[in-house]
């Protein structure tokens, strides 16, 4: 099946040559991927002209306009019809392009995002989710930095998303709801959080909320969908990132720090080879804006080549997977929760 991702080729740190050298590595994984790259022709025909099979299986689109890591989204959409994430994203609206990943300005992708593509029917808000792994398997957690402020139905919205998005990608049949707070105590955290949770529980919705879940049982595993809000969620994430790599960092200094501890590093690398790519964050890049009506995909804009080739392969999975569809099913399905969440909240 042949299929087209469009490339926010200015987008992210390393931007233009992280993408193209990600999108090179994608190529070799799905071949009959053709790409839409969107950005500075002059700097992206000779770093794609480098890689003959991707060259082929490429199309550059011009544009001077980039957004940058400092433009608010209000200065970003003034300049999203011209811009490399603004064309990406149209690409993805008028059907020449089934996804999109862009490494840029969370906060702008997201308000072009929205505007271009539009929410799902009962979706305020789209959250950015992602997998993430534990010491049981791999969870969900959003939002990861698109909302930074939310309100107790923005809460609600995205556990119904996350549940949805456990069962169509991870293949749970019951995925387990909690929310991130201080503590598991009812009388915990903010105000709009514990509105949440008594929304929650009141929803005659088939889903399995479990409440509150502190920090360190998002790694325990100790629910399937972790909700909370963008700005909480960037900081555990963020937080999360660091510590692999200290953790990292600490265990090369001590097989490193004597003769007998080298001998030992060679009984254990086979071992240690796993454990640090099971925690390596670019395995987990690629997180997709949920609620829209389009496969958005987010890559972490510090990302090396092969993060940002995983964040392509997470669009081509979405699309291939049908799950953007099989969301919108599932929400139909679900039917109106709009009455009930205003019920909820009233009392």
């Amino acid at each position: 099946m042949r299929l087209t991702i469009a490339l926010d080729g200015m987008g992210g740190d390393g931007a233009p040559d992280v993408v193209v050298k990600g999108a090179n590595m994608a190529h070799h994984r799905y071949p009959d991927v053709h790409f839409l790259f969107y950005g500075d022709e002059a700097r992206l025909k000779p770093l794609i002209g480098r890689f003959k099979k991707l060259e082929a299986a490429s199309t550059i689109h011009h544009t001077d306009v980039a957004v940058s890591g400092e433009d608010k989204p209000s200065q970003a959409l003034r300049k999203a019809r011209g811009s490399s994430m603004g064309l990406a994203i149209e690409a993805v609206k008028d059907g020449h392009a089934e996804g999109v990943v862009s490494a840029g300005n969370t906060g702008a992708l997201m308000a072009m995002a929205k505007i271009a593509l539009r929410t799902i029917p009962g979706i305020s808000r789209p959250a950015i989710a992602t997998m993430l792994p534990n010491l049981r398997a791999e969870s969900v957690m959003l939002d990861l930095g698109a909302n930074i402020q939310c309100d107790a139905r923005n809460l609600v919205e995205f556990a119904v998303m996350g549940e949805v998005f456990a069962r169509t990608v991870l293949g749970l049949t019951k995925p387990t709801i909690g929310l991130l707070n201080v503590g598991e105590e009812d009388l915990k955290g903010h105000e709009y959080v514990r509105q949440a949770a008594t929304m929650l529980r009141e929803l005659t919705l088939p889903i399995e909320f479990r409440g509150f879940v502190e920090g360190d049982a998002v790694w325990a595993g100790a629910v399937d969908v972790v909700v909370t809000d963008g700005f909480t969620g960037n900081v555990a994430l963020k937080t999360a990132e660091g510590m692999a790599r200290m953790y990292s960092g600490f265990m090369r200094m001590a097989f490193k720090s004597s003769v007998m501890s080298r001998l030992g590093y060679l009984f254990a690398r086979n071992a240690l080879g796993k454990v640090r790519a099971r925690l390596d964050p670019r395995r987990y890049n690629g997180a997709m804006l949920l609620g829209l009506n389009g496969i958005v995909i987010k890559s972490h804009g510090g990302t090396d080549a092969f993060g940002f080739a995983n964040a392509i392969g997470v669009a081509v999975d979405m699309v291939r997977g049908g799950f953007s569809g099989r969301i919108t099913d599932e929400f139909q399905r679900l039917g109106d929760f709009s009455a009930p969440l205003q019920k909820a909240a009233v009392s």
